[in-house]
């Protein structure tokens, strides 16, 4: 049998044995379309930063094992493929769309795809499942166009589930620690909850409004002053009455004080066993999710609050018909005490997508640190250029230290958009010690960024008359 343990126990838990087959789509920030129809917050968003999360699809490749496969918008990068075999991984088997749309999810890039639609219909028909980032209608409708089962419950369900409002109330039935708040489903209890927060902010406390299904430091307003809440309410009234909106979704809840953001998984099995698979520290800046940090620096009373907050949610969940894998956000107050739910995010999480590496490259006693690197480039970066840049750094073996890359698609998914073009760089960095993560991130950081390794390529290329790196390619 093969895969890895996290592999299997998904397999497992979703499929109902761990040998089965999945079909790994990485329909990244799904809450997008969860969020269709919904009364909402301005946003602003580029297309390029478009291109770069839809490219978020290849972290894909690397949850699944030899014996699955996975859909893309495009092939891999062959010397990114071939690092990740010298590595000791096994990938799945890769299906890629025709004419993809870098505007477009991969989800949406599959559905206008009849040749890929016969080819999930025959792995459906072989026993394997499709098994989405997330489920919305658009991976319900791929599922019902090729013919080939969802190893997930139903869009409406993950919806629901995924709801901040959810996350709110179900950690209020269960007696779960969370910060002074409200959840809002109508316009009147917006405004029980905008009196009530509006003696918070009179004293001096930040008030956050989030929606429903905010991702990403999206949908989510740091208030400071009744005025601008009040003005916010108007708003929000406004644009559901326009709308003819009969409800609303949102969470007002005060600004903790906090040290440390945490994220836990468990898995639910479709008989409704719970496991909890890992505790990590976030690192989040502004509210957007940056990396990881691994294993976390928790008190056994810590990981106690965690292992019970698992156990109540997940058979809560599983009450309510969702089975699957589940990433919770939590918080460590300045005296260390746990805030062990601030949201409910039943899909994948980024940490799903490093459960094989942290199991097959980490060695024991290990710490390991996951971040993105901001790119901004000029041409397409072939990954044997970035491999040569990364000279030294790059993870060359299981249980040594190092940097190992576990997305290459972002780095040029925003080329179509024109030059200079933003990029970015997904990896885990494996080390002995925090200072040496500390050390090695620096060191990373310094080859990519100005003035740096990756600059004096660029130079190098241009003065001996090279082919560029899109030619390459």
């Amino acid at each position: 049998m093969t895969g890895t343990e996290f592999n299997r126990r998904l397999k497992a838990a979703v499929a109902g044995s761990p040998s089965g087959s999945l079909v790994f789509l990485g329909n990244f920030e799904v809450e997008e379309q969860w969020a269709r129809g919904e009364t909402g917050l301005p946003r602003l968003s580029s297309a390029g930063n478009t291109a770069v999360v839809n490219r978020m699809d290849e972290f894909a490749l690397l949850l699944g094992d030899v014996d699955d496969h996975v859909v893309l918008k495009t092939e891999p990068d062959p010397g990114y493929l071939a690092y990740l075999r010298e590595l000791g991984l096994g990938l799945p088997t890769v299906h890629v769309v025709r004419g993809q749309d870098p505007g477009n999810t991969v989800t949406q890039d599959a559905l206008a795809d009849s040749r890929l639609l016969a080819v999930l219909a025959e792995l459906g028909a072989q026993g394997a499942l499709l098994s989405p980032h997330g489920v919305s209608e658009w991976e319900e409708d791929l599922a019902g166009k090729a013919g080939i089962a969802l190893a997930a419950p139903s869009a409406d369900l993950c919806k629901s589930v995924n709801s901040k409002v959810y996350s709110r109330r179900v950690a209020d039935e269960l007696g779960l620690r969370q910060p002074r708040g409200w959840a809002c489903e109508t316009l009147e209890e917006l405004r029980t909850a905008v009196a009530a927060a509006s003696e918070l902010l009179d004293a001096g406390t930040t008030i956050l409004v989030k929606e429903a299904f905010g991702v990403s430091g999206k949908g989510i307003a740091e208030i400071e002053s009744t005025r601008r809440l009040e003005r916010l309410e108007r708003m929000v009234a406004s644009s559901a009455r326009k709308s003819g909106a009969e409800s609303i979704a949102f969470v007002l809840e005060e600004k903790v004080a906090k040290v440390t953001d945490l994220n836990f998984q468990f898995t639910i099995a479709r008989d409704g066993g719970v496991r909890l698979d890992f505790t990590k520290e976030a690192i989040t800046e502004g509210g957007v999710h940056k990396g990881h940090r691994f294993p976390p620096r928790l008190t056994a009373e810590q990981h106690e609050v965690i292992d019970r907050t698992a156990g109540l949610l997940g058979r809560r969940l599983a009450d309510d018909g969702f089975f699957g894998v589940v990433g919770v956000d939590a918080m460590l107050d300045p005296d260390g005490g746990v805030y062990p739910v601030i949201e409910i995010n039943a899909r994948n999480n980024m940490s799903t997508y490093q459960a094989r590496l942290q199991e097959q490259l980490l060695g024991e006693g290990q710490l390991a640190l996951a971040r993105h690197y901001p790119l901004v480039l000029d041409r397409e970066l072939p990954f044997d250029t970035l491999r040569q840049v990364l000279a030294g750094l790059l993870l060359d073996r299981p249980g040594g230290s190092g940097l190992v890359v576990n997305n290459y698609a972002t780095v040029n998914a925003g080329a179509a958009s024109g030059s200079p073009f933003n990029g970015r760089l997904y990896g885990l960095i494996t080390g002995d010690s925090a200072e040496q993560l500390a050390a090695l991130d620096e060191a990373v950081a310094e080859r990519l960024g100005p003035g740096g390794a990756l600059d004096a390529s660029r130079v190098q290329d241009t003065d001996t008359a090279r082919p560029s790196w899109k030619g390459q390619k």
